[in-house]
């Protein structure tokens, strides 16, 4: 059809280069270049100037480019409504979740689901907090989930379930031999922290505070991954998501202690969907933000 040259050209124009578009599409070099001579056969004109450095458009390639991306949006909805004539659930959705739900619970929904929509092309992205819900504001993403709050226009925010977050230390950490540990306790510690805008650096900031605990020293890492590692090395102390870490707790490569406090505190953290306060774009986009309200670990 003509609309796959459509899209391999549009492709080729946005990435300026036909083999990022190849591999882009899973296509191959010369299966790009035919698309392109295929157009340009179709349309008797010249579309593109190609120079061994970058690729610039025609006077009739820019009209086609003009044109190519509203005539496949068109044919995109044109698609999915037909589709959701026949009851069937296709599409491409695009998932953003911050790294502790993207690594230890999205996996997991996504396993559960997906067999029953084997035409819905999903495409995950993992970043922190921030990152996602700026993507989604930007309709960069459909769907949304992540740890503590956003407030941004025209966000939809919707509870997901809650995650106990643990101290945990090194084995053989002095912190490791006690019971229960004291604000105090935790004085002059190092301590492995994740990057700002993670929504477990938010928390960890917040809970250390209201604790009155100063932090001397600490170690920044960007994932989950590289905290957990740090702190069975010996490097320091975290606080964490027990997503994280429930195996190298049962595993007994790490030990978690739980902290004594005067005042009630809260351990735990509420995580959340985010989603367009628009109605829902598309009929997957509906039917997964379905399934991820009534989905429990």
């Amino acid at each position: 059809m003509i609309t796959e040259s459509l899209k391999v050209f549009v492709t080729v124009i946005e990435q300026n280069s036909f083999s990022r578009a190849a591999e882009e599409l899973f296509l191959s070099q010369p299966s790009v270049s035919l698309h392109i001579r295929n157009l340009e056969n179709e349309f008797g004109a010249k579309l593109l100037h190609r120079s061994s450095r970058r690729l610039s458009l025609t006077p009739a390639g820019e009209a086609l480019f003009r044109h190519a991306r509203e005539i496949l949006s068109h044919y995109d909805q044109a698609k999915s409504e037909i589709n959701d004539l026949r009851h069937v659930v296709t599409g491409a959705l695009k998932i953003g979740a911050s790294f502790t739900i993207g690594e230890y619970v999205l996996p997991r929904f996504l396993a559960e689901v997906s067999e029953n929509y084997p035409n819905v092309e999903v495409s995950v992205t993992i970043a922190n907090t921030e990152e996602i819900a700026q993507l989604l504001h930007q309709n960069q993403l459909d769907i949304g989930i992540v740890e503590g709050q956003v407030s941004l226009p025209g966000i939809e925010e919707e509870p997901f379930m809650h995650d106990d977050m643990l101290l945990i230390v090194p084995n053989g950490h002095p912190l490791s031999k006690l019971s229960k540990v004291t604000p105090e306790d935790l004085q002059d510690q190092v301590w492995i922290l994740r990057e700002s805008g993670s929504g477990t650096r938010s928390f960890s900031d917040d809970l250390l505070k209201s604790l009155g605990v100063k932090i001397n020293r600490s170690f920044v890492f960007s994932s989950n991954e590289g905290v957990k590692e740090a702190v069975i090395n010996g490097l320091g102390i975290t606080i964490v998501s027990r997503l994280v870490v429930h195996k190298e707790i049962a595993a007994k490569v790490i030990k978690t202690v739980p902290i004594k406090t005067k005042e009630k505190l809260q351990f735990s953290r509420k995580l959340s969907i985010l989603h367009s306060q628009e109605p829902a774009s598309s009929k997957a986009v509906g039917e997964f933000l379905e399934k991820l309200r009534l989905f429990e670990l």
